[in-house]
């Protein structure tokens, strides 16, 4: 391969590639513009997949249990709307006005199959001794007294179903849960629904302006997603293009090179995401960043060319020529580049999470895409635009400094070396002071309505993390039995006893409460039923009294072998919550019945909590894969073992310093992370390359000595390091201002990386290859060049 780029004095079959290019650039240019139209053509074929489902593998366990659950119990989307009434000591009536309105509203709305309030929580009492009483709460408000509606509010701050579950401890918020088991067969069934449902919460605003009204749930959570992506779709990609044709005008000082450039990105872009269009590859708030990232990384290859050229230009060689040295001279440090970039991102595929696997399969595509179309289409548009530069040959100001600073790290190498040591070793054991600890609400930014409401729910009331149980008897109509139900009750106590719980929603509670009504209200007997006939009757007698729409069929199993047992979170970090279901696990192992079957907590939740650190466990393979590959491809292509395993220390390193920079500032990582030292190896290696690409071009081509060959680097290649890596950089920052937490620490650990790299590239990578040089005299020029 290096061999084919270099300018060979035969003509006809043995052109060199640079020159073939160069005389069939418009036929190639119309080829690859008709194959850009054909693959861009795919993108009809996109689909944006908003489900938080959407990132889990079909293999992961916690999903397995969690549809094993739904399938027992009744699916949970739901939205959840909060009424707090920041103005009043306690429950008031403006509350329980807005309750029974909201709760009404809420049957109308789309997919609304249950609502679940204070209003028509179905409160159970005794009358005349024996007979059961089950009614709403709270109905027909209007008509009450204000005496009456304290003492209904007293009771739903003495049950423990609702107390900080559908009424906080103070009485100020109150909830409305709508469950939404959508039919998923299209993909407007959630914004429909979100939309309805802040429409209603509008109602409730206008009618009561004292109240504030907050929207949380899984339905609003996965809207979330669905939003995030949109915001991030039409902010981040315009603003991406707009920072890197600036900056490429600015840095390269050419309004040609700037169009070049713009077409490149362009093709690159629309190539990649048509071809995952046909590939069936969906769409997720990840995946949005691709764009962003490709237009990004295929910046840097025409930026190489170009600076090439307008250097070749400067020295007074024809434009044609001076593209066909330019191409000769990077073209293989352009392909090891694109290749090494690639491998980081097909890394991504080890992920266990499907929409990391789409974001670096589309970006490879993207990143080989621009490969092609910078070396065919940067000639044909230069060809055919003016790129006017000096014709006398001159060093420019960063030139000189570069020069100068050349000096004086080949005077310092050995100094170079041992701080580059000790940094990176003081910056290692901070990176291990990071911990893997998401925290869901924080996956999304506060420019997104969903996060404001979810933080104040959270604070108000309603906990945003919920652990879901299937506590099973294992046996037909187990629950009632009465070690069955001791089991539940020392289960329900033992999890109310934990600090990160703030409320257990279990049958164990209700069947009391029924066991209380039928012994005339007496609290003595808000015990267990003592026979499992009893247990059955109660059970039956309050199922029969139940309005349409508010059965048990969302708490207990069908053959009432199981009942559903909920636990909401307090405000916990995933570290905590994959804490507490190994306590719950643990508990339930540890306390054998022969009438409770083994189970493990699940719910989004649950889901969530486990990504981050599955994610990470499986990219460790990928990461290693990816170390090997890009070793090997920088060894073939630079036919050098030495120089290959050499070029890995200067961009490992930088990775390690991101890692402890943001262990000073963060010190909590999450599903980006786990992508991160593949992802960013594949694209710091680049300057690595393009930099022992031009020694070794010195040393074997030009007999430079080592140090001759260090400041040759400095001087050619540097200028177009620093503009690339301040490009790279800006636009992995455009992406760190995503409202999507997960892009957003990709962006900055990237940029961080990136600009860690860069210093690392002039400074270690020249101290290392000084150190590994064998002789400081010249090099043979019959030894095999790689330009």
């Amino acid at each position: 391969m290096a061999n084919s780029w270099e300018n060979t004095a035969g003509g006809g079959a043995h052109a060199s590639i640079a020159e073939l290019i160069l005389r069939f650039r418009l036929w190639l240019s119309a080829g690859l513009l008709i194959f850009a139209t054909v693959a861009a053509s795919g993108m009809q074929y996109l689909e944006f997949d908003g489900n938080y489902r959407a990132f889990f593998s079909p293999e992961n366990p916690e999903l397995i249990a969690f549809d094993a659950f739904q399938r027992t119990y009744t699916r949970n989307d739901n939205v959840f709307f909060i009424l707090h009434d920041a103005e009043a000591t306690g429950f008031s009536r403006q509350l329980a006005e807005a309750s029974e309105q909201l709760t009404e509203m809420s049957w109308q709305l789309p997919f609304a199959t249950r609502v679940d309030s204070i209003s028509n929580f179905q409160h159970s009492y005794a009358q005349d001794d024996d007979l059961l009483i089950v009614e709403d709460l709270l109905q027909n408000v209007t008509a009450m007294s204000d005496a009456e509606i304290q003492r209904r509010g007293a009771i739903a701050l003495a049950e423990p179903l609702l107390v900080e579950n559908m009424i906080s401890l103070d009485g100020r918020s109150v909830a409305v849960s709508v469950t939404m088991p959508f039919p998923e067969k299209s993909p407007t069934e959630i914004p429909t629904a979100v939309a309805a449902a802040r429409a209603a919460a509008d109602e409730i605003r206008a009618a009561f302006p004292g109240l504030r009204v907050a929207l949380s749930g899984t339905t609003m959570f996965n809207n979330a997603f669905n939003e995030a992506g949109q915001m991030d779709s039409e902010t981040l990609i315009p603003l991406s293009y707009i920072v890197m044709i600036v900056l490429s005008m600015i840095l390269l000082r050419s309004f040609s090179g700037g169009i070049a450039t713009l077409i490149v990105i362009a093709l690159a872009t629309v190539t990649a995401l048509g071809l995952a269009g046909y590939a069936g590859i969906k769409l997720a708030p990840i995946t949005i960043a691709a764009p962003t990232i490709i237009l990004t990384l295929a910046v840097a290859d025409s930026v190489h060319l170009i600076a090439s050229i307008k250097r070749e230009l400067m020295r007074g060689e024809p434009k044609r020529i001076a593209i066909r040295n330019s191409l000769r001279s990077n073209g293989l440090a352009i392909f090891l580049t694109s290749v090494t970039t690639a491998i980081g991102f097909l890394s991504m595929n080890f992920s266990d999470s499907p929409p990391f696997r789409a974001l670096g399969t589309i970006t490879a595509m993207g990143v080989m895409a621009a490969w092609v179309y910078a070396i065919v289409l940067v000639p044909t548009v230069l060809m055919l635009m003016p790129l006017r530069v000096s014709k006398t040959e001159k060093t420019g100001l960063v030139e000189r400094l570069l020069g100068s600073y050349a000096g004086f790290v080949i005077g310092r190498r050995r100094s170079i070396l041992l701080v580059g040591g000790v940094v990176s070793a003081g910056f290692l054991g901070l990176a291990t002071l990071n911990e893997n600890n998401d925290r869901f609400p924080e996956y999304f930014d506060y420019r997104m309505p969903f996060r404001s409401d979810l933080e104040f729910g959270i604070r108000v009331l309603k906990s945003a993390d919920i652990f879901e149980v299937s506590f099973s008897s294992g046996r037909s109509n187990g629950i009632s039995e009465p070690e069955y139900l001791r089991e539940l009750d020392a289960f329900t106590q033992w999890l109310r006893e934990q600090p990160d719980v703030r409320h257990v929603y279990s049958y164990s509670d209700l069947i009391q409460r029924l066991n209380m009504n039928l012994h005339g209200d007496d609290p003595s007997w808000r015990v267990l039923p003592g026979a499992s006939d009893l247990a059955a009757q109660y059970l039956l007698l309050y199922e029969l009294s139940l309005p349409y729409g508010l059965d048990l069929n969302d708490r207990i199993s069908v053959d009432r072998s199981a009942t559903r047992v909920s636990i909401a979170l307090r405000d916990v970090t995933a570290k905590d919550a994959r804490a507490l279901s190994a306590a719950v696990i643990k508990w339930i192992d540890d306390n054998p019945s022969s009438l409770v079957v083994p189970a493990r907590p699940t719910g989004p939740s649950v889901m969530f909590s486990f990504i981050s650190k599955r994610n990470v466990d499986a990219m460790v393979s990928g990461t290693v894969l990816a170390v090997l590959l890009v070793a090997v491809a920088i060894m073939v292509g630079l036919r050098s073992f030495t120089f290959g395993l050499l070029s890995l220390i200067p961009n490992i390193l930088p990775v390690v310093i991101a890692f402890g920079i943001w262990a000073l500032f963060v010190g909590k990582i999450g599903m980006a992370a786990s992508v991160i030292g593949a992802t960013s190896l594949g694209i710091v290696v680049d300057d690595t390359i393009h930099f022992v690409a031009k020694y070794l071009q010195a040393r074997r081509e030009r007999a430079m000595s080592p140090e001759e060959a260090i400041r040759h680097a400095f001087t050619t290649v540097g200028p177009a390091i620093i503009a690339t890596t301040i490009i790279v950089a800006a636009g992995f920052l455009v992406l760190a201002t995503s409202v999507f937490a997960v892009n957003s620490q990709l962006g900055q650990l990237t940029a961080i990386t990136i600009s860690v790299a860069l210093v690392f590239d002039f400074t270690v990578l020249p101290a290392l290859l000084l150190a590994v040089a064998r002789e400081p005299g010249r090099v043979p020029l019959s030894q095999p060049v790689a330009p």
